[in-house]
């Protein structure tokens, strides 16, 4: 089967196009920072939240329970992702923007103020198993919708526009990690379990309102592409089941990482035994590079085409996982794990670039939004958020043991080779192969 580019949305003027650039990146980037911000502190956090609402006698069980409810709310994320996606399809990108926001700012409070499992008993981690629910529904329309707006309002630079979706995951992720350093500095360990690990959580609340007003204050100037036409997600199970599967086979490494990152507080405190602050220091350096050089990827590949240059960062990524964990276990210290940290981040936001521009080419503008939303978090979910988890259960395996997430991740780039030289191979690359 041939996966053709996609037409653009017609109803988009001349006008709309040349619209300012940086005001429809920092609208739109401001409000996803601070949804992707209320995902990572869960994750850079866990070692807290386990002990607070997962209490168990084994500390391995406690934290497998935390990240089975991180990776438990991804699997609604599919259902967020076709839900919100087919209103923001049929009513437009900003509608749909706003209902995902205001549920993830809702998600935050409950568990920012939930008393903990020794105070309220079973309700405690009920309570929170059902806030990140609410969450990963609320984050499964963002990407589509985000993504759909940026690319519709300036398709002239698809490639740098797009690449804002995951700079701006980086900048989150630069706050989240910003917060654990100064805490764990500031703070004594038992503090830190007792009531300090919730004020990143209460920021993440406070600022909650200033991305709903933002939002609601976006000019959404495209014109609700399938509200006459047939049912987007219909059109995308009968018609676009290929491209949707292409775009998770894209998108498979770099949630990995992604999710690697998010792991590598609780990965340096348990496997490698070392304090809080290496991990978080590592992932502040991580989001810095992630934020600032995501967007210079999404240029380039604007000039020389988007599989060109993600299979060739996906080559150095193969070539770099598995040696950069054999080091960080052979030589646990700050520098080198902070220095693996900072080039797989480096080569993560190398291929983020292109990603969310090479998923938008691959489906038509009346069913992008729903399109993006169901293949994104499908690839979250299974390559993303499930990755702590397995990773915890491999490194328990005496053949695999510290270097679970090489392994890992070595087979996950696999797979996203694959996709990108199909893709390759099947579909006209919009912006020359």
């Amino acid at each position: 089967m041939t996966v053709s580019a996609p037409v653009e949305l017609s109803g988009v003027s001349q006008a709309t196009q040349r619209k300012n650039i940086s005001g429809l990146i920092a609208a739109v980037s401001i409000g996803n920072a601070l949804e992707w911000y209320d995902i990572a502190i869960y994750g850079y956090f866990a070692v807290y939240v386990s002990k607070a609402f997962f209490p168990n006698n084994d500390p391995t069980t406690s934290l497998l329970l935390t990240y089975g409810t991180f990776g438990l709310s991804f699997l609604v994320r599919p259902i967020g992702g076709v839900v919100l996606g087919a209103y923001a399809d049929r009513h437009g990108r900003k509608a749909s923007l706003m209902v995902s926001i205001v549920m993830m700012t809702v998600g935050t409070s409950v568990i920012a103020f939930m008393p903990a499992y020794e105070t309220v008993g079973i309700l405690a981690p009920i309570a929170v198993l059902t806030a990140r629910l609410v969450q990963g529904f609320s984050a499964g329309g963002e990407f589509g919708s985000s993504t759909a707006f940026l690319v519709e309002h300036r398709p002239d630079r698809r490639g740098f526009v797009a690449s804002w979706q995951f700079a701006s995951q980086g900048l989150s992720n630069l706050l989240a990690s910003a917060f654990g350093v100064g805490l764990t500095s500031w703070m004594t360990p038992a503090e830190m379990q007792s009531w300090a690990w919730r004020i990143p959580f209460l920021f993440g609340i406070l600022v909650g309102p200033v991305g709903i007003y933002i939002r609601n204050h976006l000019e959404d100037a495209t014109a609700p592409p399938a509200a006459k036409q047939a049912s987007p997600v219909r059109q995308v199970l009968l018609h676009q089941k290929l491209r949707v599967v292409l775009g998770i086979g894209a998108l498979a490494i770099s949630t990995a990482i992604n999710y690697l990152i998010v792991y590598m507080p609780t990965y340096v405190v348990k496997t490698l035994s070392l304090p809080p602050i290496v991990g978080f220091t590592a992932t502040f350096v991580g989001g810095f590079v992630v934020t600032f050089l995501t967007p210079v990827a999404g240029m380039i590949s604007d000039k020389i085409g988007r599989t060109t240059h993600m299979i060739a960062v996906n080559l150095l990524l193969l070539v770099s996982i598995y040696p950069a964990f054999l080091l960080i276990t052979r030589h646990p210290t700050p520098t080198v794990i902070v220095a693996a940290v900072f080039w797989l981040s480096t080569l993560k936001s190398l291929y983020y670039g292109p990603l969310a521009a090479l998923m938008s080419e691959l489906l038509p503008a009346a069913t992008r939004a729903t399109g993006l939303g169901l293949g994104y978090n499908i690839g979250v979910t299974l390559f993303g958020g499930m990755g702590p988890v397995i990773m915890t259960w491999l490194g328990t395996i005496a053949l695999i043991g510290d270097l679970a997430p090489g392994y890992y991740l070595t087979l996950v780039g696999m797979v996203s080779l694959s996709a990108l030289i199909t893709i390759r191979r099947t579909s006209a690359d919009s912006q020359g192969a």
